[in-house]
């Protein structure tokens, strides 16, 4: 025993009785003690003892992982909240939250007395939010190819670029435009598929499919003034005529809204912002629809009975410059543009270039007589045929000699005449040559006309010193150079407003939101010729349509005293680039002593019946003129003619 060890002490128990010699010994019962073992036999060997290990090292390890898991979380926390905060934010708002934008409504075109020729109604924009077609959401694996089959019949569209929309590349786009500018019928159709669906139970694959207020534009005359207005694209934006000269002023500043949503609705809770859309102005166009109705269904039954390729119509305002009316055949209806015939659908009056003919020595009449180098009695003698330059000049009948004064020449429209008047502009051909360019050039020839209208040519005139030899003597007639409709109908107004030309307008003005009126600027005036020698070629085209040796007979007006002008020429044929066909035109003014409206008209390539300009647009002249004086109000003058002579006896 050491000295550490303390002595275990014996409690005393009760005493046992001694036990006889020579007894048995005792049987071990319960409670006994166990025998003591011989002091000299060998103790079996004791089991080791199951030791377990320390708990310390495993507390530890998982204490480490603990640590480093949430020094992990920690940093990511920290990440979030403080180093992303922003871009994490801004995610989160970007999925949360929608924006769309708000059409503004495109502004009106109406006539000059304020009829509407282009509104705007109520439409829709067919959208759809690709997350609630993914599988996910459906619980079945074609929903987009299930919701575009549906929808493709009632939309007018291709059903596999519907799939392309409703399961788009970007898995996280929340928002699609199937369709744009819809009618509530189509909506309507959208809605009763998706109350089917509730109705059955069934899954609804066309949940995801909203629609958002738009508008569209209709054009409640169809074909009437077409060429005039243009149309609006699938994307709201004008692609033609006013409708595109003006389409920021018409399609006014879109807004937008941005309001939080779930499952593709708004959440009315989570609060939205919206800047308001601006609605476009209103625009007052010049003309005037009773006259452009006349004028185009005057242009449309010649060209159809003469089986023509085209025509146009135009009636302006002589003070004013203000076009009453521009009309072409054929048209096009812009609600349908479908069946619209794509070369039919620009402003021919304005895009077509061609050679004008003899309504061009208007021109060079108001030339001779403003550089006081002949008189409209001035004798000239007209043989049959005149050698100038390389060519044989002739007129358009054979004739013997004619003895006609200057007056006669423009009556009888002699090629030949109007050369050789021509000819005193100068001491040269050369000299002759500049001072006619210079007043083609202020009549507005080889320029645009200033109505700034999309896809107007401003016609060609080459420079005097590169007249061809044959120019030279062509371009006094009407032939060598090219015009548009427009600015062959403002030589003659400038004739009828005293020699003052005034550059065309189409706009009166424009109405904004607030609903002033906001007027079109004045247009320029440039003088061209004096007033007197306005007048005397005034009279001289008045012998053209009451003189019976006139050429535009046919396009008097009883009680009116009309001043006018035959046309014939050679075509181009644009497709070719040779002459094929004829030009065939009228031009002129009523009433001739004090001149209200200007009336041009052409036509191209006619094929059956007569191509004389004095045949086939003489008559549509008269009719358009009447109606427009009988709209306008205009009352005969009751003034006799001047009856200026047309020939002389030798």
């Amino acid at each position: 025993m050491s000295d550490r060890e303390t002595p275990r002490r014996r409690v005393p128990g009760p005493a046992r009785p001694p036990r006889p010699r020579g007894a048995a010994p005792r049987r071990p019962g319960p409670g006994a003690r166990p025998a003591r073992r011989p002091s000299g036999g060998r103790r079996p060997p004791a089991k080791p003892a199951l030791r377990l290990g320390s708990p310390r090292p495993r507390l530890r390890l998982v204490g480490l992982a603990l640590a480093l898991v949430l020094t992990a979380f920690t940093v990511r926390l920290l990440q979030v909240q403080a180093v992303d905060a922003s871009t994490y934010s801004a995610k989160a708002e970007q999925n949360r939250y929608v924006a769309h934008t708000l059409t503004a409504e495109r502004g009106g075109i109406t006539d000059r007395n304020g009829v509407a020729l282009a509104v705007s109604e109520d439409a829709y924009d067919i959208t759809a939010d690709p997350k609630m077609f993914d599988s996910e959401q459906l619980k079945i694996s074609d929903g987009p190819e299930q919701a575009a089959a549906l929808l493709a019949p009632i939309l007018g569209q291709d059903q596999e670029a519907l799939v392309n929309k409703l399961r788009p590349a970007n898995k996280q786009s929340r928002y699609a435009r199937l369709a744009s500018r819809q009618t509530p019928q189509v909506w309507k159709q959208i809605k009763d598929l998706k109350a089917a669906f509730v109705k059955k139970g069934t899954t609804n694959v066309v949940a995801g499919v909203f629609a958002d207020p738009s508008s569209q534009r209709v054009y409640p005359n169809k074909e009437l003034a077409a060429g005039i207005l243009g149309w609006v694209n699938s994307e709201g934006r004008g692609g033609g005529g006013i409708e595109q000269q003006l389409d920021k002023q018409l399609s006014g500043k879109d807004g937008k809204i941005r309001y939080a949503q779930s499952g593709g609705r708004e959440v009315p809770t989570a609060g939205s912002t919206e800047t308001p859309a601006v609605p476009g102005s209103d625009v007052e166009l010049t003309i005037d629809r009773d006259i452009q109705w006349a004028a185009q269904n005057a242009i449309s039954e010649q060209v159809k009975k003469s089986k023509a390729d085209r025509g146009y119509v135009i009636v302006q305002d002589t003070a004013t410059g203000q076009i009453l009316a521009m009309a072409n055949s054929p048209g096009f209806d812009p609600n349908d543009l479908s069946q619209a015939d794509s070369a039919a659908m620009g402003n021919a009056a304005l895009q077509d270039a061609y050679e004008p003919g003899s309504t061009a020595k208007v021109m060079s009449m108001a030339a001779v007589l403003e550089e006081n180098a002949a008189t409209p009695l001035t004798h000239v003698v007209v043989p049959n045929r005149l050698h100038r330059g390389d060519r044989l000049f002739q007129d358009d009948v054979d004739h013997a000699t004619w003895y006609l004064t200057l007056n006669g020449v423009l009556a009888k429209s002699s090629n030949i005449g109007t050369i050789l008047a021509t000819g005193q502009l100068g001491k040269t051909q050369r000299a002759a040559n500049d001072t006619l360019y210079s007043y083609l050039r202020q009549f507005g020839i080889g320029r645009y006309t200033g109505l700034g209208f999309p896809g107007e040519t401003p016609g060609i005139l080459a420079p005097a010193a590169k007249w061809s030899t044959s120019q030279q003597y062509t371009i006094p007639f009407g032939q060598g150079f090219s015009i548009n409709a427009m600015q062959a109908a403002s030589v003659y107004s400038t004739i009828a407003n005293g020699g003052v030309r005034v550059a065309p307008t189409l706009v009166r003005g424009t109405k904004g939101a607030d609903g002033r009126f906001a007027p079109a600027p004045k247009p320029k005036t440039t003088r061209v010729v004096s007033e007197k020698t306005a007048k005397t070629v005034a009279q001289m085209l008045e012998s053209v349509v009451d003189d019976e040796q006139g050429t535009g007979v046919k396009a008097r007006i009883p009680g009116y005293r009309v001043a006018g002008k035959t046309g014939t020429a050679n075509r181009v044929d644009p497709a070719t680039g040779r002459y094929h066909g004829y030009t065939s035109s009228f031009a002129g003014f009523a009433p001739a002593d004090k001149p209200r409206v200007t009336v041009y008209c052409a036509i191209q390539n006619a094929t059956s019946g007569s191509y004389f300009g004095g045949q086939i647009c003489g008559p549509v002249y008269k009719q358009v003129m009447e109606f427009a004086l009988k709209t306008m109000q205009v009352p005969p003058t009751g003034a006799k003619a001047a009856a200026l002579p047309v020939s002389y006896q030798p």
